[in-house]
């Protein structure tokens, strides 16, 4: 089988100065990319800036023979995704795929957690996918094509002691990957998201040691290239990955339970009927869900 490469296309990852986002660049560079690295270069909280980790990575890029700028504009303003974009069209031409990968992290326990810090978090990991997203969108469309990865999480999915914000966050992302998944598909736009699980500077102090050369954020970029390529088959899908397992996450529904008029009583009685999950439906869209609860009143 023949090596999927990305001649010709141009890649924008956000968060590209460190860890997940920096190897996601390097190997989508190494595959024949263009690559926009976009790094605000801020502290693991969101303070502070530098110019170095996006540079330092894109010095590594034109090293090793390919062909990289820095961006270190801000996600979470219009201005700034505006002119991530902008550089990739001003430096490449284009701007086929883009990895929403930028995030912070502000983790407390939910009593203690402030306000501030939770607009913090779903400041730059949901509105700063939406907003660059938003901005590369039409130019997608009109190309008629674009790859979108976004960066949901494990506790977005499962939940996570002290991380509130982010689970609420990295969910957010997930209805957002759908939602584009839809709106994306007849202009040949696909979307799909990962949920990660890789030592990082986000996780170091989290997982672990022994288990640092076993999830490297290599491990998980090959799924994210793949998602990026014109090859990948699906949209709307959301992917566990890390220490070399890739597996498909999905919501399901159980087949439930009717009466009309039920009461509470009603539910009390048949909590095993409606808790159950076999056979369970996997809805696409919010349409097909809805086809299904309307179907069971016509039953």
């Amino acid at each position: 089988m023949p090596e999927l490469r990305f001649e010709g296309k141009v890649a924008i990852v956000t968060g590209a100065g460190h860890g997940l986002g920096r190897s996601h660049a390097l190997l989508l560079a190494a595959r024949g990319a263009s690559v926009v690295v976009n790094d605000l270069g801020g502290t693991l909280e969101g303070a502070g800036a530098s110019p170095a980790p996006a540079e330092e990575v894109v010095k590594l890029i034109a090293d090793n023979g390919g062909r990289a700028v820095a961006s270190t504009d801000d996600v979470t303003t219009p201005e700034g995704a505006r002119a991530i974009v902008t550089t990739a069209l001003d430096a490449f031409g284009a701007a086929d795929i883009l990895v929403n990968n930028a995030g912070i992290l502000r983790d407390r326990s939910f009593g203690k957690m402030s306000v501030e810090e939770f607009d913090a978090v779903l400041a730059v990991h949901v509105r700063g996918a939406f907003l660059v997203t938003r901005a590369v969108f039409g130019h997608m469309k009109e190309r008629g094509y674009g790859r979108i990865v976004n960066t949901s999480s494990p506790s977005g999915l499962f939940g996570n002691f002290g991380q509130a914000n982010y689970a609420t966050a990295k969910m957010g992302l997930v209805g957002l990957t759908k939602t584009l998944a839809i709106e994306g598909t007849r202009a040949g736009i696909k979307a799909n998201a990962i949920a990660p699980l890789a030592w990082t500077r986000m996780t170091d102090a989290l997982l672990p040691a022994e288990l640092e050369a076993r999830l490297t954020p290599g491990r998980v970029s090959a799924l994210v290239a793949f998602l990026c390529h014109e090859e990948c088959p699906v949209t709307g899908e959301v992917f566990s990955v890390g220490g070399g397992r890739v597996a498909r996450v999905f919501v399901a529904e159980g087949p439930g339970w009717r009466k009309e008029d039920h009461t509470v009583e009603d539910i009390r009685d048949n909590w095993q009927a409606i808790t159950a999950e076999q056979p369970y439906l996997t809805p696409t869209a919010l349409g097909e869900q809805s086809g299904a609860s309307l179907q069971a009143m016509l039953d």
